[in-house]
């Protein structure tokens, strides 16, 4: 049975359509507005707020802390200072990767793990002989995304800091009327933003405080509908959608290396033994992977005119979609679609697909499964660069 995040007093009460999704065993929001453009524009335009707490929280802590994160992750843990944060996935022993998450660094001997799924037990297996701590904060730190053009206004405003030295992937504590805030230049939107890790006994005062400030920059809490727009647009993959886990994958189809999902740069050889090293190193020795991730659009006109044909207006879902489609080269099935959108900055019908190193270039056209009452069609599917959208105010 699923039950409230910490900030659950404040979000059940804006969620009138009781529109939830289950994420983690939490009630999540699926929306609060009448539709999700109001909260994607959000994003995009102004500050969206949304609740991150589900998401899978662990402290490590002690003399070997960073020997356990090197081991565990692809990329290189020694080099991360204090105040900064990094993305990583890490694999099992074939090379396969079991989730994706942040690593921040909070002292010399501290640091933050986030993960999609439990990871408390892995970590575990993986500290035998080391001096280290691995503690469970899941439940007790909350964490909310604040992200969108105006967030780092807001923040500024909340806290009476200056944050303009605060670069991409930094971390540092702030003062929000007197409530204690651990903030990341982090998020899952593609957009200027922040996530917010708090106490969860302060959550309820730390969102009270956020949404007095935000009256001011056009704060909207907002919905895992909106985010999941926002993060294909900026090319992000999710887990179980555009890969699954290597615990959870059934066969050897599901299974997936970094460098089949576009997280070949996160892989670091230049440093010391890490899970799955050699099967990786293997992989490149071999010719890389079999199957590459890549930016998709979609041919509007093409798919307009199967509507037509039909008598029908042109239509494209109204929400993100996260089911399996076949994509073609002429009559040969060469991989598949994962995930894809309408994207409203773009206005583009948005996709990221698997498929073979040969159609990875961007100009190669594929054609994409697309379905009109009840009949299989193909329209024109475009490979191209990732990600699709990428304003600069991201890192500035």
């Amino acid at each position: 049975m699923s039950v409230g995040t910490a900030f659950f007093e404040r979000t059940a009460p804006l969620n009138l359509k009781l529109a939830w999704s289950e994420w983690s065993g939490y009630h999540a929001a699926s929306a609060y507005a009448d539709h999700h453009d109001i909260e994607y524009n959000s994003i995009r335009e102004g500050a969206a707020l949304l609740d991150v707490s589900p998401l899978y929280k662990y402290r490590i802590t002690g003399r070997d802390a960073v020997r356990l994160i090197d081991r565990v992750i692809t990329r290189d843990a020694t080099k991360l200072r204090v105040g900064r944060v990094i993305y990583t996935p890490w694999c099992d022993e074939a090379g396969k990767v079991i989730d994706d998450g942040t690593v921040a660094r909070l002292d010399e001997t501290s640091y933050r793990l986030t993960a999609a799924d439990p990871s408390y037990r892995w970590l575990s297996l993986n500290a035998a002989g080391l001096d280290v701590t691995i503690e469970d904060v899941s439940e007790s730190v909350a964490a909310l995304a604040l992200q969108g053009p105006r967030s780092r206004a807001l923040l500024e405003d909340a806290s009476e800091e200056d944050l303009s030295e605060l670069r991409y992937f930094g971390r540092r504590t702030l003062k929000i009327t007197g409530i204690g805030v651990d903030v990341s230049r982090t998020g899952y939107t593609g957009d200027l933003g922040y996530e917010l890790w708090v106490d969860a006994r302060r959550a309820l005062d730390l969102w009270d405080a956020l949404i007095d400030a935000g009256r001011a920059h056009r704060l909207r809490p907002t919905g895992l509908i909106a985010l999941d727009v926002a993060r294909l647009e900026a090319g992000l993959i999710l887990i179980e959608a555009d890969f699954v886990s290597a615990r959870h994958a059934l066969i050897e189809e599901q299974l997936f290396s970094p460098f089949e999902i576009g997280l070949g740069r996160l892989v670091n050889f230049d440093k010391g033994p890490f899970v799955g090293r050699r099967a990786l190193e293997a992989e490149v020795a071999g010719g890389g992977p079999p199957r590459r991730l890549v930016g998709l659009e979609i041919d509007w006109a093409q798919m307009a005119s199967l509507y037509e044909r039909r008598g029908l207006p042109p239509e494209v879902p109204s929400r993100p979609w996260r089911s399996a489609v076949p994509l073609y080269n002429g009559s040969r099935r060469v991989g598949k679609a994962t995930s894809g959108t309408w994207s409203p900055a773009l206005k583009k019908s948005i996709a990221l697909g698997s498929v073979p190193p040969r159609f990875e270039e961007p100009g190669s056209r594929l054609g994409i499964e697309w379905t009109v009452e009840a009949q299989r069609h193909q329209v024109a599917a475009d490979v191209v660069p990732l990600p699709f959208f990428d304003p600069p105010r991201k890192r500035s």
